[in-house]
């Protein structure tokens, strides 16, 4: 326990009382104790690189190629991904993928290349290895995207994992995105960036870097083309970041530079090359599709404020009724369990609560709990007493059920990275489906509490299954809210098989779409935070996690009724839509901040039920292809320098465009254009790409804009879906995807593809289908027909 600890444990102290802050001290103490007598010191250690090369061996999809003190394997997969590994890591076991690694793509051979190296030829990439072990990743024009120099390990001469750098080199001109959710983002500029999950601390604002989804996932974006890079491997580490200089020095280029450093694990990665829908649909290959939410978890979510109770309950739901604001969901935050029992409802203060989620549900609202991984330390309830039979629990080296410090009290967590403590907690949610609940939310489970300060509450040294492989928790750490919302997923879908789970998690690694979304619970109070949210959801959208929103209004204090109301109108535009009220001194329903914000969050409130066809819609297309909803402005033209560097609008699917409000005061803002024709959905008045523009930004609203020839599904006044068509500019044609959806269960939606054009001096709408063109069975309402072009 270091110094900054103490501190922390005085002010927990000082706020929690006396006998809480005792405990966090006492935990504490116990894990770096733990970890001095479960992780021996590394002493010595000897550094090592690949050496010079000596042979190689073809093989499918590749090969391997040997050098004095390595040997690296290539492989190309059958959908185009490329993977190399060093020291004889291959792709499997990973937790990242969705089963199995791909077949090999058997027209790919290993064949040699200039200056005695070898060279893996693919359709989309190419491969080359240096004789020294250098790897570049080249366009099929032989265009260099990405230079991995030789790796450097170093090894304990006592025995014990090696760490290692990997040393990257990129186009002057390139631009980093993803590592998970960064509040640093959306674009990752020079800085360190760890990868290690922390829980709640000091909220982050934009340029901080909260951390809570990270994972080792980049998305390369320059002149040259677009690459992922993931390496794999869940140990902690950093990555440090450097954007390139064009004509630096003498008119040379500096090229962008990445420098991952890791505490242990396996040196191995894959990379995807193409355009960014093509990336990251080779990516959902690998890691898997994202999960399809239910529909009703595309509307208007509310978390209760505190831990909320029953009249608290009915106020919300009929404050938002009396006042004409649609609402979706309630979620229940974790106090509303008995303090010892993780899975029973406090029936103090909620006697009924199942009778109370029939109701509710009926009006249209569904229950979702908030579920912390820590069971309390409370011999003769049922949860504690069967983990202790089942061994389902975390222990350390020496054989001994690890314990923590949680909101109860002394805690114990389960080990998620075992099937079998997953099979275990997944059934134990039978009992949140019984009380009326319609889902779960997953909160610290890094694993941490508020009482750890961010950090894990499981010491390092802590054993771990690891699906059989053994490990400790220096290797389980960024994977256990994975394997907890897979636990949580699985477990769900097995009690009720005919819907759809809803699991929405803290933290997470790669992979984390197959079973649900993420929150991000650490954006700040305070304009610099509304500017971060966006970021985190973008970074996570990029990293193949689409479904993604913050808490609107932040964490950590009050916001302003503009701030409030500036986020609420962002919100409405992204994947998860969730406000926190905040505890009862500080409520945040859209009532409390005055009539005028109440009128304009009904506003924005209206405005996505009206949209939620369309957010349906790009939930299945982000299913099928992994394209998030939510795209920054180079989306479709990565080549696009202004676009590359802007972090202040976004894409939503293709067919809108949103620019949020960050500045408080504004009344207008700038807004970048791609190229095409775009319409302000208010003014209907035309604007054309690329180009930067200057328009209103009301109070009442902030600017969004329709792609010309557009159609976007959207809900009629009488509920039902219809179809809005943006006229196209004369002489073009557009179109659009729709996808209805029957409900929330698993039967297959029909892609709906839809044609608009100018026919004479109309506007005519047709569907396309395998028996050719008809008109659509939906009505149609044609915006944009007066062409009123603003000048530039």
């Amino acid at each position: 326990m270091d110094g900054r600890d103490l501190v922390r444990s005085m002010k927990t102290v000082g706020s929690a009382g006396l006998s809480q802050g005792l405990r966090t001290v006492r935990a504490a103490w116990r894990r770096r104790r733990a970890d001095a007598a479960g992780l021996p010191p590394r002493g010595a250690e000897r550094a090592r690189a690949p050496g010079p090369m000596r042979e190689v061996e073809p093989g499918p999809g590749g090969g391997v190629v040997r050098f004095g003190r390595s040997e690296l394997r290539v492989l190309v997969a059958v959908n185009g991904a490329v993977f190399w590994g060093w020291d004889g890591a291959g792709p499997e076991p990973s937790y990242a993928l969705a089963g199995r690694c791909p077949e090999p793509d058997s027209r790919a051979v290993l064949e040699p290349d200039k200056d005695g190296g070898w060279r893996v030829v693919a359709e989309r990439a190419t491969v080359a290895v240096s004789r020294h072990g250098a790897v570049e990743v080249r366009t099929p024009g032989g265009v260099v995207l990405r230079r991995e120099l030789p790796p450097r390990w170093w090894e304990p001469v006592d025995g014990g994992p090696a760490r290692w750098t990997q040393r990257s080199e990129v186009a002057a001109d390139a631009r980093f995105f993803g590592l998970g959710g960064r509040s640093a983002g959306p674009r990752l500029r020079e800085g360190t960036y760890r990868l290690w999950n922390t829980g709640p601390q000091p909220p982050c604002g934009a340029g901080e870097d909260a951390r809570s989804v990270t994972m080792p996932v980049q998305m390369v974006v320059a002149d040259t083309g677009t690459h992922l890079v993931f390496h794999d491997n869940a140990w902690d580490g950093t990555v440090a970041l450097r954007e390139g200089v064009e004509g630096a020095g003498s008119g040379h280029d500096r090229p962008g530079r990445s420098v991952l450093r890791m505490a242990g694990g396996p040196l191995r990665c894959w990379v995807v090359v193409g355009t960014p829908a093509r990336v990251l649909l080779a990516w959902a290959s690998l890691t898997g599709a994202p999960v399809l939410p239910p529909a009703w978890a595309l509307g208007y979510q509310h978390a209760l404020g505190g831990s909320g109770d029953e009249p608290d309950m009915r106020r919300v739901v009929a404050g938002h009724r009396e006042r004409g604001l649609p609402l979706d969901a309630v979620h229940v935050g974790m106090g509303h369990a008995d303090a010892q029992q993780v899975f029973t409802v406090d029936g103090d203060r909620f006697p009924k609560l199942h009778v109370l989620a029939e109701e509710l549900r009926g009006e249209g609202v569904r229950l979702v709990s908030a579920v912390e991984p820590a069971v309390p330390v409370a011999p003769g309830t049922a949860v504690y007493d069967n983990g202790v039979r089942g061994d389902v629990f975390v222990r350390d080296a020496a054989g001994a059920v690890v314990r923590g410090v949680g909101r109860p009290g002394n805690v114990v967590f389960p080990d998620f990275t075992h099937a079998g403590a997953r099979e275990w907690w997944g059934g134990l949610y039978e009992e949140r489906l019984g009380q009326g609940f319609a889902g779960v939310w997953h909160d610290l489970d890094e694993p941490t509490s508020f009482a750890a300060f961010g950090e894990s509450t499981l010491p390092r040294s802590a054993r771990h299954s690891l699906e059989g492989r053994g490990g400790d928790h220096r290797e389980a750490h960024n994977v256990y809210a994975l394997c907890m919302a897979r636990a949580g997923y699985e477990g769900l879908r097995a009690l009720a098989p005919g819907g759809r789970p809803f699991v929405l998690s803290r933290s997470g690694w790669a992979g984390m779409q197959r079973y649900g979304g993420v929150w991000s619970g650490d954006a700040a109070t305070g304009w610099p935070g509304l500017r971060a949210s966006l970021a985190l959801v973008m970074g996570l959208g990029l990293c193949g996690v689409p479904y993604a929103g913050p808490d609107v209004g932040g964490s950590g204090g009050r916001p302003s009724p503009e701030l409030y109301l500036r986020w609420l109108q962002l919100a409405a535009y992204l994947p998860l839509f969730r406000a926190h009220a905040g505890p009862r001194a500080e409520r945040r329903e859209p009532w409390e901040f005055g009539p005028e914000v109440l009128e304009y969050a009904r506003v924005a409130l209206v405005e996505r039920r009206r949209l939620l066809p369309y957010f349906v819609t790009l939930a299945h297309l982000a299913r099928r292809t992994g394209a998030p909803y939510v795209r920054p402005l180079w989306w479709s033209a990565p080549e696009d320098r202004a676009s590359r560097d802007c972090e202040d609008a976004f894409l939503l699917g293709d067919c809108l465009l949103v620019a949020p409000v960050f500045c408080a005061g504004a009344d207008r803002r700038a807004v970048r254009l791609p190229r095409g024709r775009w319409y302000d959905v208010v003014t209907e008045r035309a604007y054309e790409g690329p180009a930067q523009v200057v328009v209103d930004a009301p109070l009442a609203r902030i600017p969004v804009f329709a792609r010309a020839g557009a159609v976007v599904p959207v809900r009629g006044e009488d509920g039902a879906p219809e179809l809005e068509v943006w006229a196209p500019a004369r002489g073009r044609t557009g179109g659009g995807l729709v996808v209805p959806d029957a409900g929330d269960g698993w039967a297959e939606a029909e892609i709906e593809r839809y044609v608009s054009r100018w026919e004479g001096r109309r506007v005519v709408v047709e569907r396309e289908g395998e028996d050719g063109v008809s008109e659509p069975s939906r009505p149609v309402r044609v915006r944009g027909l007066a062409e009123r072009s603003a000048q530039m």
